[in-house]
């Protein structure tokens, strides 16, 4: 006899059964609805990429996160990590073919070889919206408004944006003459929520090696009482106003115009540790669960599309990690969770009748109404209890003479109240109501 296979799944990967599917698939659907609402059209790109391609523009850690191998052919490839740098590599590549300002949405998986933990795996899924032919405080503020609708239209609206200018940022390291030590102070200052001030001290000292600067970073980093007086601490320590603190300035002025100012918060520990971030940088946090880290994050990256094009075309965007949220969403008991969308059962009492059964069934969902037939005459408990497991709220049967009359009974299986010998009319009226 052939041995058996156990099955098993790779560490950090994941099966989805069909409640937790369905939840995962709403809040999808829900998302696409409000990215379609601001005038984003749906992309996708191979999850496979050329090494290169992927790792041109990334950090070493980055690298070490990466799934990558020689395919059968020789070639140097891996699996994308994040849906920017290949949405950045279809720009380019698609240039001729698009219209500017090109806003698009990407819902897909990616892959980190990270350790995996709570809301953290090594497959999962990322929303991604971008705008790109545009460098304008009105394109970094749709993103902004779009994060918050995005999370509002799926029910998570106590949320906090924090946001910041990594140009104001780069202005103030310029000034001390660390702009060659960048790359290292940000992801540095990137780590503040993990490791608290006091490592991110030691660890700025090793690089600046003047404790003195180190110092001055962590006060520009720190916030004041207030939007206004924290940018003005951030544009005094970087040397004056600039158009990259008037940008600040211009999309707050739009989030009040909106009336959408108290979800976002000036943050300048925020910096986002990836390099190719140029402007605007954001992270969103569950204010009731911070400590699952960013649920939505991004910013404005300039310069990315130019390492696979000569044409500087600008861009800004963000993600939603869907998995995370869904994992804060999960310990908040905030989740609607559906075992199924059918709506009504139509128990099998006679399989002589099967070919009326499955025409009452296309009457309702012609109807509007979902609904299955079960498939075979089994004892009506074991159909109750199919349908029970699956969450349906109604059951339909219909005997010999019912079926005659064009009538059945309708029951509810939570309550076990029943409407009996009603007419198909009738029963749609009860299931919408």
């Amino acid at each position: 006899m052939e041995k058996l296979i156990q099955p098993r799944i790779l560490k950090g990967f994941r099966d989805f059964l069909p409640e937790a599917e369905i939840t995962r698939s709403s809040l999808i659907e829900k998302l696409t609805a409000t990215f379609r609402q601001y005038g984003y059209v749906p992309i996708d790109t191979p999850v496979m990429e050329y090494s290169e391609i992927l790792l041109r523009k990334s950090d070493g850690e980055t690298e070490k996160q990466v799934f990558r191998f020689q395919d059968n052919g020789g070639r140097d490839v891996a699996l994308r990590f994040d849906l920017t740098v290949p949405f950045a590599r279809f720009t380019a590549e698609h240039k001729d073919e698009l219209y500017f300002p090109f806003k698009r949405y990407h819902i897909a998986k990616v892959w980190r070889g990270e350790k995996p933990q709570a809301g953290r795996y090594r497959e999962f899924v990322q929303c991604d919206f971008d705008c790109v032919g545009s460098d304008s405080a009105t394109s970094d503020f749709e993103i902004l408004s779009l994060m918050k609708s995005a999370l509002a239209g799926i029910g998570v609206e106590d949320i906090t944006i924090r946001m910041s200018h990594r140009g104001i940022f780069n202005q103030f390291l310029e000034k001390r003459r660390l702009g060659d030590k960048s790359e290292d102070i940000l992801r540095t200052v990137d780590k503040l929520a993990k490791i608290g001030q006091e490592q991110v001290l030691v660890q700025l000292n090793g690089i600046t090696g003047s404790p003195q600067t180190s110092q001055e970073i962590l006060t520009y980093i720190s916030q004041k009482e207030g939007f206004e007086a924290t940018l003005e601490q951030m544009e005094a320590l970087a040397g004056g106003p600039s158009p990259h603190s008037q940008r600040l300035r211009d999309i707050r002025a739009m989030m009040v115009a909106t009336g959408i100012q108290d979800s976002f918060v000036l943050d300048p520990s925020i910096t986002r540790g990836l390099d190719y971030y140029t402007g605007v940088v954001y992270e969103t946090f569950l204010n009731q669960l911070p400590s699952i880290g960013s649920v939505c994050s991004g910013g404005r990256y300039d310069n990315l599309a130019g390492l696979y094009m000569k044409d500087r075309i600008p861009g800004v965007g963000s993600s939603i990690g869907l998995d995370r949220l869904i994992a804060g969403l999960e310990q908040l008991d905030k989740l609607d969770r559906k075992k199924s969308h059918v709506q009504a059962e139509i128990f099998c009492l006679d399989e002589k009748l099967a070919i009326h059964y499955q025409k009452v069934a296309s009457q309702l969902r012609t109807d509007g109404v979902s609904c299955e037939v079960f498939p075979d005459q089994k004892k009506i408990t074991a159909q109750y209890t199919m349908a029970e497991r699956k969450g349906i709220p109604y059951g339909i049967l219909i005997k010999e003479e019912d079926a005659a009359q064009n009538l059945l009974t309708l029951k509810n299986l939570q309550t076990r109240e029943q409407f009996e010998s009603i007419t198909l009319e009738e029963t749609i009226k009860i299931i919408n109501r």
